[in-house]
């Protein structure tokens, strides 16, 4: 597979203006790839020759349910205690380089396109075994654990290896890849694959209960984000709050692609008021 994006860092120079394309709502989030700078990385705990650009975290009023990192691992790097919380589940996607990720002491060489679903408790470690940096994305959740259902089991696949599913009335040109089953529910949370052919939309505005983070892997598109009309290209985030009304089409002569995750399969959490 071929189109995921993944070189950020660097500063622009002294000249450059200030018309970049970064906003914050009330409702939805937009970051470029132009302020994914070095100035704003994270280096985090028992991680080594790594940093992270920490796109999305919880945030009361906004979005809270899940926190998506691009992690850029230098060779040699990586960490032997990646996940502080144990409550946590996660998903790897692979844009660059490889990744040497070990699940209970087991090797699983991950390249461009590897994916892996992480549940909670897991005893991982990751490791660049490469000569070059391994880039990919790190989402991360507090697994929202049900009686009577069994935590999802760990999982590795390529996207090369899984089929898009095409959008019913779209022929193709809107499709999703599926990483999980959507009856499992199991799971709670999705990272899945979306992508456009030249000129394929949404045709509504989805307004919704699930949160939202979409990382722009290939191509561009013009994106419906509650009042407004965004471009957005290669290397651009969009982090949306439930109930965010999204729409878009596809522009430009390729593919528009991206990485998009979603809360599902639980009931909202209810907080009592005052008696």
């Amino acid at each position: 597979m071929t189109g995921y994006f993944s070189t950020l860092g660097g500063h622009p120079g002294q000249d450059a203006l200030h018309t970049g394309r970064a906003v914050f709502t009330e409702a939805y989030a937009v970051i470029p790839k132009g302020v994914m700078r070095d100035i704003v990385t994270s280096n985090l705990p028992h991680w080594r020759g790594t940093r992270a650009w920490i796109i999305a975290r919880p945030l009361t009023g906004f979005a809270e349910t899940f926190a998506q990192y691009v992690m850029e691992v230098g060779p040699g790097g990586g960490s032997d205690r990646p996940e502080p919380d144990p409550g946590a589940e996660g998903v790897i996607f692979v844009t660059e380089g490889a990744l040497d990720l070990r699940l209970d002491g087991l090797p699983h060489l991950m390249t461009a396109g590897g994916y892996a679903y992480l549940p909670p408790g897991s005893d991982w470690t990751v490791l660049n075994p490469g000569e070059a940096p391994a880039c990919f994305h790190w989402v991360r959740k507090r697994y929202a654990a049900v009686e009577g259902i069994d935590a999802p089991e760990a999982f590795f696949v390529s996207e090369a290896d899984i089929a898009p599913v095409a959008m019913a009335g779209t022929e193709g040109r809107w499709a999703t890849t599926r990483f999980v089953d959507p009856n499992d529910l199991r799971h709670d949370m999705h990272v899945n694959i979306v992508s456009f052919e030249p000129g394929g939309l949404i045709p509504f505005e989805e307004t919704h209960v699930m949160e939202h983070g979409l990382y722009v892997l290939e191509g561009k598109a013009v994106y419906k984000l509650n009042r407004d009309w965004v471009e957005v290209e290669a290397g651009d985030f969009m982090w949306l709050r439930a109930f965010c009304p999204q729409a878009c089409y596809a522009g430009g002569s390729g593919r528009f692609r991206y990485l998009l995750y979603k809360d599902v399969n639980r009931h909202p959490a209810l907080t009592l008021g005052a008696l």
